[in-house]
């Protein structure tokens, strides 16, 4: 007979961490299986190197930019090498404390290396070890997808993976994609002083956002000196001179662009593979398993959260879906999985979502719906920090907000106040009883809310006591 567990958690990045701290602090007997490094994509080529990237190319570029401040512009001198080599400082450390599985193991969580597959509904076997379990927690993430471009494995490329253990990052990129990471690391590429050319398939980046924001965050970006290029169809890779070349068309016109590198990012794929799965029934489709709003596959002891599940690809869904789908094995009742999530991309200034867009918002509810702006050029905080490119745009449906989408600095930190709202079915107006520091970017929040209080007020002017 195996060992016996509460749970099994087969993959220990954001979602799996999170659910073992949680179910470990439920006094739960929880091991994790994990096939690399304890830390996952979020840690090791995600999340945390991109933005310690993004913070040395913005520092670069507030040095190029100084005369803006009033103050004496200077041109950095980058050592791409030494940027680098401050990204692993941060990951090595991260790795060394919050994400050390010796942290994991003092709680009690037996992490067992090795690579996981289901036997039965209540059995994962890591290697020669039999583990026996209550539940079982898929939380083994995704990997980069690459497009069937004739001469690309040929010439060779970088994804995420691979992106931050460059020693010395090559002098140019052409980037293939136009989602959150790719946009990313372009504006902190050219920042950094490497030029790099954008090619999307589509007529724009970051589909999924706000397009009236989207179009701002291309202006800007494009002010840095990042070459964007739409509608673009790559058809081949090839290698001429020491150059990777990447031939297509770009709105049916030939094109052909070079550098030195190639970084693909053009999605993700769920981590599904031979996980033993499909012989116990558990359905996979394109986007991953298939999991109810509890997060259950369709084996009732078997759960799944985070890419793996397909649903939204964020460190922060990952982690909430752990610790939802643990709540729903061991707590009565039934626990969800279906909150809305906020996300945001990380450029500057960043692009901040939650809820549903304009064009989504009249498409489910037609004719309620309201638009709300302000540009940042209003804002006093944003005019005293040179920010004012900026805009915060809200969706109401019958006054609730539905949707929520901001451009402007710490775009991030601010959109957890509208996730909140869309939540609770918050009315815009009601966002007016609570007082937003000045001067901050949120200030406008407040101006947006007290103008849909003052419409109300308006309607009701009838009731002000009079003389």
């Amino acid at each position: 007979m195996g060992e016996r567990y509460d749970l099994v958690i087969v993959g220990m990045g954001s979602g799996g961490m999170v659910a073992a701290e949680f179910a470990a602090s439920l006094d739960l007997k929880v091991a994790v299986a994990e096939r690399n490094r304890v830390g996952g994509d979020c840690l090791w080529t995600g999340c945390v190197p991109s933005k310690a990237l993004l913070a040395s190319a913005k520092v670069a570029h507030h040095m190029r930019t100084a005369d803006e401040f009033g103050l004496e512009p200077v041109e950095p001198e980058v050592d791409r090498a030494r940027v680098w080599k401050r990204i692993r400082a941060i990951q090595h450390d991260i790795a060394g404390s919050d994400d050390d599985p010796e942290r994991f193991e003092a709680m009690g969580i037996d992490i067992v290396y090795g690579h996981a597959r289901l036997a039965g509904p209540n059995r994962v076997q890591v290697g020669d070890r039999d583990l026996e379990t209550r539940y079982v927690l898929l939380c083994t993430g995704s990997r980069p997808a690459v497009p069937p471009i004739p001469g690309l494995e040929d010439a060779g490329f970088v994804t995420s993976e691979s992106l931050f253990e460059l020693e010395d990052p090559p002098a140019s990129f052409v980037n293939i994609g136009g989602g959150p990471i790719a946009v990313e690391m372009v504006q902190g590429f050219t920042r950094l002083g490497i030029p790099v050319t954008l090619l999307q398939k589509g007529p724009r980046i970051l589909p999924r956002d706000e397009p009236a924001l989207v179009d701002r965050l291309v202006d800007k970006l494009r002010a840095d000196g990042t070459d964007l290029r739409f509608d673009v169809v790559t058809e081949l890779v090839t290698v001429e001179h020491g150059k990777k070349v990447v031939h297509g068309t770009q709105a049916g016109v030939p094109q052909r662009w070079e550098a030195d590198e190639l970084l693909v990012a053009v999605g993700r794929v769920p981590n599904t593979n031979d996980l033993g799965l499909e012989a116990l029934g558990i359905e996979i489709g394109p986007k991953g398993v298939h999991v109810d709003n509890r997060g259950r596959t369709s084996v009732d002891t078997v759960y799944a959260s985070g890419d793996v599940a397909g649903r939204f690809l964020f460190t922060h869904s990952a982690a909430y879906e752990g610790v939802r789908a643990v709540r729903d094995m061991f707590f009565p009742g039934k626990g969800k999985v279906t909150a809305s999530v906020p996300w945001c991309t990380f450029t500057d200034p960043e692009l901040a979502h939650a809820g549903m867009t304009e064009q989504e918002a009249r498409t489910k509810h037609g004719d309620n719906i309201e638009v709300w702006q302000q540009d940042l050029e209003h804002n006093d905080r944003a005019r005293a920090d040179g920010a004012t490119q900026g805009a915060i745009v809200i969706v109401t449906d019958k006054k609730r907000i539905v949707g929520a989408h901001i451009l402007a600095p710490a775009a991030g930190e601010m959109i957890h106040e509208f996730a909140l709202a869309i939540e609770e079915g918050v009315k815009l107006n009601e966002l007016s009883q609570f007082m937003h520091v000045y001067p901050t970017i949120s200030t406008s929040i407040g101006q947006l809310a007290g103008e849909a209080a003052f419409e109300k007020a308006e309607k009701l002017r009838w009731l002000v006591k009079r003389r």
